[in-house]
């Protein structure tokens, strides 16, 4: 293992990084700066590496069963967190959307309303329509220190008539983790207009030091008891293209995870299925040194942007690698990432993609190395300045 952790960010040269396949690299041509898809610039930890290539020794590339993964993740849990699920109950999927859909599917019926927060992961929109629910946007609140749960609006939609809600936390794409307290609000007012909480929590192994993830189905409530998790090792260690991922029921939801058809399980991969096992159980230092990196680029990008952008809105994440940039003051309309791409060759997440609220913004994935990071900046500063106001 590294013993700087900013190596894990810095071990791939630009010329190495294009050579992968996976989209990040492969989407834009060779002179685009690529800072759009959530994937990482790192080498696998050393213990994910080792039962991959033990299992390829093996010849072993058949169809997955979930063997020891929910094991796995409930001592990364009850180690990370202080939560200790029943591993018995946990379900095997493909990735976190999917397990979302499959659950959306059992405690609701078509025509149903979910509620999500927006701005939003953009794959909750168009899923959530395409199984015949109803999205209903439930805006953030956005204030001088950044994104907040409004939990005003929320009680709002919730009497509405809605049947689920959608929580992502730690939240995607501004970073937010709820705290102890936003959760136990969350889940009264769940309580009370009797709506289903299901929770997103793939970026939970990446919260900053000041912060702390507490799984929504620890809660003592029985909308926690009601709820059910989707986690995986994916986002954390780099292995979303795997496909692995676990719905974790409350105490009450065991039979809504059960429900879930083996099907669904059988599409996830064997790799995935190993490599997520390896990354709970002995994954945990490398990802410590991953977070301490990270941590530096997040502070790297605020020191760069109020230097060379300061009209451009930001607030460091607190969790995740992805930072969600205002930039309506430069004045380029609904989607200043076409801009940035036009006039910067710099690759950004369109902010409209994510709802209404995201209309003048971007997101940039800083888990790359620290010049990359700067050279983001720097090409978002040439971008502003060849381009002018109202590009």
């Amino acid at each position: 293992m590294t013993t700087d952790p900013h190596d894990l960010l810095t071990a791939r040269t630009t010329e190495e990084l294009r050579r992968r396949r996976s989209v990040k690299w492969r989407e834009f041509p060779p002179d685009v700066l690529p800072m759009r898809i959530a994937e990482m610039d790192t080498p696998l930890a050393e213990p994910v590496a080792e039962a991959l290539i033990a299992a390829v020794g093996r010849g072993d590339t058949g169809y997955a069963m979930a063997g020891t993964l929910p094991e796995a993740f409930a001592g990364f849990a009850a180690r990370q967190y202080g939560w200790h699920p029943d591993a018995t109950a946990a379900r095997l999927v493909p990735d976190v959307m999917t397990g979302i859909v499959e659950i959306l599917r059992i405690i609701s019926e078509p025509g149903d309303r979910v509620v999500v927060n927006t701005p939003g992961y953009p794959p909750f929109f168009y899923w959530i329509e395409r199984i015949g629910r109803q999205v209903v946007p439930s805006p953030l609140a956005a204030g001088p220190d950044g994104h907040r749960l409004d939990l005003d609006r929320l009680e709002r939609d919730f009497a509405a008539g809605a049947r689920a809600y959608l929580l992502c936390n730690p939240h995607n794409p501004t970073g937010l983790v709820l705290t102890r307290e936003e959760l136990e609000q969350v889940a009264a007012l769940a309580d009370r207009h009797d709506v289903r909480v299901v929770t997103d929590e793939i970026l939970a192994p990446l919260t900053y030091p000041g912060h702390r993830h507490i799984p929504f189905p620890s809660l003592d409530s029985p909308a926690a008891a009601r709820s059910v998790a989707l986690v995986s090792a994916s986002k954390a260690w780099n292995i979303a293209g795997l496909k692995a991922a676990l719905a974790v029921p409350g105490a009450q939801a065991r039979a809504d995870v059960a429900a879930i058809h083996e099907e669904v399980s059988e599409g996830a991969g064997l790799f995935g299925v190993l490599a997520s096992e390896a990354a709970f159980t002995h994954g945990g230092p490398w990802l410590g040194q991953l977070v301490t990196a990270l941590d530096g680029n997040r502070r790297l990008l605020a020191a760069r942007l109020a230097e060379d952008l300061p009209g451009v809105g930001h607030h460091p994440p607190q969790a995740g690698y992805v930072a969600w940039l205002d930039c309506r003051a430069l004045g380029w309309g609904d989607d200043p990432a076409r801009v940035f791409l036009r006039h910067g060759g710099i690759g950004l997440s369109s902010g409209p993609r994510f709802g209404a609220d995201g209309r003048g913004f971007v997101r940039l994935n800083f888990a790359t190395a620290p010049e990359r990071v700067s050279e983001a900046v720097r090409r978002m500063a040439a971008a502003r300045e060849q381009a002018g106001a109202g590009a």
